[in-house]
């Protein structure tokens, strides 16, 4: 391979490495990925929302057989503010703003965790 080729190919390496880097901090910044939060009991889906489209908080109450919980929603936020468990480690947990750890209520079986994509319609 000659000196010209080589080159050529370490230039485009680099334009390559520079373009995922940039997509990577795109998706990063909560532009595509981890803006729909998932509430579910049981394994079972209550509620998706996407948080990149809440304008004006609210809250939503969490009744099942095991418990009773407070969710609060903002916008690109979510948290449990309210609980009648005995620890409220739910509470502690604070706001979820993107994936990772999701907030989990182990007494109520409560779940709530963001996933990146679009809602499905």
């Amino acid at each position: 391979m000659g000196a010209m080729k080589t080159k050529n190919l370490l230039w485009a390496l680099l334009f390559a490495v520079i373009v995922l880097g940039g997509v990577l901090v795109y998706r990063s910044l909560g532009k595509g990925e981890g803006t729909v939060a998932v509430v579910s009991v049981d394994g079972e889906v209550l509620e998706r929302i996407d948080l990149s489209k809440v304008r004006t908080p609210y809250d939503i109450p969490v009744s099942t057989p095991y418990g009773n919980n407070t969710v609060h929603v903002e916008p690109g936020a979510i948290s449990v503010t309210e609980a009648d468990c005995p620890d409220h480690v739910c509470i502690y947990q604070g706001r979820l703003t993107g994936s990772g750890i999701p907030i989990i209520c182990m007494p109520h079986r409560l779940v709530i965790e963001i996933e990146g994509g679009d809602i499905d319609g």
